[in-house]
């Protein structure tokens, strides 16, 4: 059967961008054979590998959007075998057959109160997306609410909605509307000097230079009831005097009734002098009519700065329902700009988390890199080893005692080998020689290959003269444990204790320069 790639450039369904569909809609038991080996849910789209194992397309693209990988349920059923047992985007196919199997089956709906029931793909097509009962999220208040709720919560109780405000169409936030209708310079303010209403708040200021403030008399007190403007009160005065001495007449009385022990004599209007005049038959001394004025223009005079002092009263009492208002509406921008803070400090730990993996994987690509780097596949292996004077202290020091060389292979799916190098010998050479040992390493092709390993193995300390290598050779002793298959990350290390004594490198030697030497090894093939 000819593999295609799962993507191979026709428009993508509706349904390719989902997961995977969750078990518990089938009203018959769930088969293996209908299950993501990724998700674990029933198929959706369902594509087929080169190992048999079956993926929804949305699960296989995700495992192999960054290159090949292991199929996990391969090595879990212990029949893992390259490269049929590799995911790849472009060596997969479209499982049609499993696709009708599962699109025939009975289905019913998970949502609470939905009697709905059908095949899965009705389900799919028709049912998944519309159900009424399904819970679906507010992206603006990240709220869960009904399908068919949605678009009320949506006009109406949303919290994080937007609204025009009304008077200057600013688009804001529900929870802020409140606070912009305190800042807004086209709401609509009402004086209450002058009673008049819709002035915008940007006007208001101007219009206070010039309202026409309307009081009343400063002689209601006694009578007067008109209510004038400021600048009409001094024309008012002059112009009704006689009404307000009329008003006064019987308060200068009762004054004069009080402060004197006899009964007070009768005042008359005289019409036709626009005076006041005593009777002759009553004697009213002069001391009481002189009292009797200045209490009365006492009164008038403390009538008046009652009067003005209320009205600063109420002027300040204004002045503090505005600055309340204000403050309210700075606490509420305060709290939104708190939550803004908070969700923007919880975006910037996802965004250090997703950070550290990042370098975490290229720290691991990296390593891989220089594995690869200095990997061969044709058993010859050459070992640089540089900053030797301040490894071989570390060795001393007991830091460090032994160093492990790069792994190496006899070939491409060959035996996986590296060497072991203590700087101041091991057993019987330690102190006084380097010890260097052959080491077989558990390779990914080991089941492929003759065990135990018998070929000959050749260490060499390399003269950077080309004239005289240190050479050692041994045969694999079969019986060993060091040479069988490995069951472990590497076997026992096996080779020279006495590979070269300490004293050859010591001084101005020929196999250290630059504070480097280097080791070789070479893996007889004949054989394999």
């Amino acid at each position: 059967m000819a593999h295609i790639s799962v993507d191979c450039g026709s428009p993508p369904s509706p349904h390719s961008s989902l997961p995977g569909i969750p078990p518990g809609i089938l009203l018959v038991s769930m088969e293996d054979k209908y299950k993501c080996q990724q998700c674990h849910h029933v198929l959706r789209k369902p594509v087929q590998a080169k190992c048999g194992h079956r993926f929804c397309v949305l699960c296989f693209n995700l495992l192999t959007s960054f290159g090949p990988k292991p199929c996990e349920a391969c090595c879990q059923e212990g029949i893992f075998e390259e490269p049929m047992s590799i995911l790849n985007s472009h060596q997969a196919f479209p499982d049609n057959a499993a696709g009708r199997e599962i699109a025939g089956l009975p289905a019913r709906c998970l949502h609470q109160g939905c009697s709905w029931t059908g095949s899965v793909k009705e389900y799919e097509v028709q049912h998944e997306s519309h159900c009424e009962y399904e819970q679906v999220q507010c992206e603006a208040c990240r709220n869960f609410v009904l399908r068919t709720e949605k678009e009320r919560h949506d006009n109406r109780e949303c919290e994080g909605r937007t609204l025009n405000c009304k008077f200057c169409k600013m688009s804001c936030n529900y929870l802020e509307i409140k606070a912009h209708d305190e800042t807004c310079g086209k709401f609509l303010l009402r004086c209450k000097d002058c009673g008049k209403k819709k002035i915008p708040r940007d006007k208001f200021s101007e219009h206070i230079k010039y309202c026409h403030k309307k009081n009343a008399c400063p002689f209601n007190e006694v009578g007067c009831k008109a209510v004038l403007e400021n600048n009409k009160h001094q024309h008012h005065e002059q112009t009704s005097t006689k009404e307000h001495l009329r008003l006064l007449l019987p308060v200068v009385l009762a004054l004069a009734r009080g402060s004197s022990e006899g009964s007070a004599p009768m005042l008359e209007w005289h019409e036709d002098s626009d005076c006041l005049y005593r009777a002759p038959e009553e004697g009213v001394s002069l001391e009481a009519r002189a009292t009797a004025a200045v209490a009365t223009a006492t009164s008038v005079d403390l009538d008046k700065k009652v009067n003005a002092l209320e009205n600063i009263v109420c002027v300040l009492n204004r002045e503090i329902e505005r600055s309340s208002l204000t403050l309210d509406s700075c606490s509420v921008q305060h709290r939104l700009d708190q939550d803004k803070m908070e969700n923007l400090s919880n975006k910037v730990r996802q965004l250090e988390r997703s950070l550290t993996m990042r370098d975490l994987q290229l720290a691991e690509t990296e390593q891989q890199l220089r594995k690869l780097q200095f990997c061969t596949y044709d058993g010859v292996f050459v070992w640089k080893i540089s900053e030797f004077l301040r490894r071989r202290q570390d060795a001393l020091a007991g830091r460090t005692p032994a160093m492990f060389s790069a792994a190496f292979y006899s070939s491409k799916y060959g035996y996986k080998m590296c060497l072991r190098l203590y700087l101041n010998g091991d057993g019987t050479g330690k102190g006084t020689h380097l010890s260097l040992f052959f080491v077989v390493m558990r390779g990914e092709f080991d089941a492929l290959l003759k065990w135990p390993f018998s070929q000959k193995v050749t260490l060499m300390l390399l003269d950077h003269n080309n004239r005289e290598h240190i050479i050692d050779a041994f045969r694999p002793d079969v019986t060993s444990t060091s040479f069988q298959q490995p069951i472990s990350e590497m076997n026992i290390a096996s080779g020279c204790p006495l590979f070269c004594p300490l004293a050859k490198l010591a001084g101005k030697s020929s196999y250290l320069r630059n504070d480097t030497i280097f080791i070789k090894t070479i893996v007889d093939l004949s054989g394999l």
